[in-house]
This record gives structure tokens, sequence and C-alpha cells, in this order.
């Protein structure tokens, strides 16, 4: 844990960097362009890419050394970055397409090496508390991001906008590499890793489908989820221009800061709970926190007065942060050899769900409320929860944590009910 609160350090800060770059690089296509069009375009890629790399990063991570995955993913968005500031006016706007696929693509390949590699680098018992502290440290990150974004490009620009963007990753690059950390399990290091054929790789995919239909019944949840949070994201703007006109942003900052509180007391609540107890929450506590974050993110948008309606962001930060620290730590029960398809499929559904989302609520904003959007998406996540809830209970699976074993004795059936 000691080395890994560096890694939570160098995560965060190329997060930050990322969430930066999102608001900057939106901006700047729009400015370069004087296109909406093309600004839509440019998000459309970002994020086609994104559902792309899921299946292509379960691949490489189970292939090749994770730990230089991610080093190299950080150090293509920087120099991907800078490449742009030195090419000529004239070259930039193709530029910021291929910019779009590098980001969209190393951020997804990114995210899946570094969830598939937490049981070997603090431990299997460790695993729901490390993910607790990066769900804390993204979250931070998600708020310094978004606030600081319209500050440095307005007082600074662009260039030192994608400067400091360049920095957080080569930073965060830099971190991984001095730690010394595995990041495979050691059956894997002697040669017994997963080859990386198509073959292999669709034996992986029978195996974790014949034998966990509960994790592809989760992953299917997130997908969901992933409607659902695009319709709070997208309606959120519009939401706070109806109740000030003059300041919209004032309720986005208090809403995005007070969501950001929630999560952070989750993250704690469950540390202590697992040191405690030695267990972690399973399948159960993932589908009722999944239904509150849901129910939640819907009272928010209901017009209640300003501070029961920041409770209630309290409430839904609270519940997204144990529904990622429980789904994560659950998808990181599977054998090593396995996790990183698991994971790239989860990167791709999340993603897909989440682009979905955004187009489906930007056109029925233009007919019905924020409330109606966020209201009949996040339903939509509510009623998938009830039915994985029931499913749980017809299997007869354990209620509440199943215990912690070593990432040795992990197996793809732990936690499932089997």
């Amino acid at each position: 844990m000691k080395h890994f609160r560096l890694l939570v350090l160098g995560n965060g800060v190329s997060a930050y960097g990322s969430y930066l770059n999102m608001v900057a690089l939106n901006v700047f296509v729009y400015d370069v362009t004087g296109s909406a069009l093309a600004a839509g375009l440019f998000m459309a890629v970002r994020l086609g890419t994104s559902v792309g790399a899921g299946f292509v990063s379960g691949r490489l991570v189970s292939a090749y050394d994770r730990k230089r995955l991610i080093v190299g993913a950080d150090l293509c968005q920087a120099l991907a970055l800078l490449a742009l500031l030195l090419a000529p006016e004239a070259g930039r706007i193709s530029l910021l397409y291929c910019l779009a696929v590098i980001t969209g693509g190393c951020s997804t390949l990114s995210q899946v090496a570094l969830r598939s590699s937490i049981p070997e680098i603090v431990g299997a018992e460790h695993r729901s508390r490390a993910n607790g502290q990066l769900v804390t440290g993204r979250s931070l990150a998600m708020i310094a991001g978004f606030a600081s974004a319209g500050v440095v490009v307005a007082q600074l620009g662009y260039t030192a906008a994608f400067v400091l963007d360049a920095v957080t990753f080569l930073f965060s690059a830099s971190v991984l590499l001095m730690l010394p950390i595995r990041t495979r399990a050691r059956s894997e290091d002697s040669g017994g890793a997963e080859d990386g054929t198509p073959d292999a790789g669709r034996r992986s995919l029978r195996l974790l489908w014949a034998g966990a239909p509960v994790l592809m019944a989760m992953i299917a949840v997130r997908a969901v989820d992933g409607l659902g949070s695009s319709s709070h994201n997208v309606a959120l703007p519009v939401y706070s221009s109806l109740l000030d006109p003059d300041h919209p942003a004032t309720f986005i900052s208090q809403f995005w800061a007070t969501w950001a509180v929630g999560t952070i007391i989750a993250q704690q609540v469950l540390a202590r709970y697992t040191r405690r107890t030695g267990h972690t929450l399973g399948e159960r506590a993932f589908a009722v926190g999944a239904c509150v974050m849901s129910g939640a993110f819907i009272v928010v948008f209901s017009g209640l007065p300003t501070v029961w309606t920041l409770a209630t962001a309290l409430v839904a930060g609270a519940a997204d942060g144990v529904t990622e620290i429980v789904y994560v730590s659950r998808l990181q029960t599977v054998p090593d050899e396995q996790r990183g398809r698991l994971f790239g499929l989860s990167a791709s559904a999340e993603n897909a769900g989440f682009g979905l989302g955004m187009l489906v609520s930007g056109s029925l904003l233009e007919s019905f409320s924020p409330f109606q959007v966020v209201a009949s998406l996040h339903g939509l996540a509510i009623v998938l929860c009830l039915a994985l809830l029931a499913l749980l209970v017809l299997r007869r699976s354990p209620a509440g944590p199943d215990r912690v074993r070593r990432a040795g004795s992990s197996t793809l059936h732990e936690g499932s009910g089997r």
C-alpha cells in the first residue's frame, strides 16, 4: 500500500489532466472550426474509440506487461498534445481527430490495465481499499479539472492548457516507472500468460460467459448506468440555467463538489468496514447501491430546495462510490489470466452506454424537461438493478459480504453464488 499511494497520486494527476483536456480540447475544436458539428464529431470519435479500445485493451493487458502499457499510454497522450502544439495551424484540424483517437484509446487502455493489476499490486485482501483510494483520487481530479479548465483557458490560453495536460501525463508515467510494483500474477511471469491470439481471447470470453453469468449481468447494469449517468451530465447545465439564469455555473459547482464529498465518505466507510471485518461487499450490495444512486440522481432534478437537493447529491455520490468500489473489486476476483478480457469488455460496455446516452439525452431534452429525461434513463437502470437483485435472490447467492481471499486462491466463481 505504501507504493500504491504514490501510484494513486500519479493516477490522480493524470486524471486531472484528462478532465482538463476534455474541456479544453472540446472548446478548442469549436474555436478552431467554428462549427458545433465538428465539436460534436470530435466527441463522437473520442467516445467511439473508447468503446472499440475496450476489446483491444483486454487482449493487450492479457498478453503484455501492464505497467509498461500504462506508462506507454500516458506518454502517447503527452506526445500527441505536444505534437498538436508544434503543428502548423493549417494541419491542426486533421491532427485534432487523430488526437481524439489517441486520447480515447489510451485512456481506456490505461484504465483496463490498472484495474486488472490491483490485486497483484496490493494483494487480494487490500483490493477494496485500493479501489476506494483510486475512486477518491479520480473524483477530486474531476472536480479540479472541470473547475480549473475555464480559468486556465481564459487566463493562460490553449497553449498553457495543453502543456499542463502533457505535464500531468509525464508526471504519472514518471511516478509509475519509479515504483517497484508487480502487475501480473507470478505464474504468468514464468510463462503462463495468455498468448493474446484470437482463439485464446474467444476461449477466455466463453469461460467468463459460461462460468459467471452474474458478472455479465453486472456489466449489463453498468452499461445501462452509463445511460443514466449521461442523462444527468447532459441535463445538469439545462437544469442549472432554469434555477439561476444569471449564474448557471453556481449550482453545477455545488452539485459536483457535494457529489465528490459523498464518494470520499463512501471510500472511508468501506475501508474501515473492510479492515474491521475482513470482508468485502458482494453483488447484492452493488445492486442495492446502484438503485439508491439512480434514485438519488432523479430526486436531484425534482425541484427540491437547494439544501435538500445538495443533501441528495451527497447520497448520490456516496452510492456512486460504493457501487464503483464493489463492482471493480468483484471483477478483480476472477483469475488473472481472464481479468484483462473482463475489464476490457466492461470498459466497452460502460463507454457505449455513456455515448449512446449522450445522444439520447440530448435529443430528449429538446422536447422534455430535465427531470423527465433523467427519471426515464435512471429509471431504466433501477429496473435492471432490481432484476439483478431478484436473480441473486433466486440463485440464493450469499447475502452480505463475501470473505476476501488471497489472489492465489481466487476463483472465477467466487462470490457469484455457485
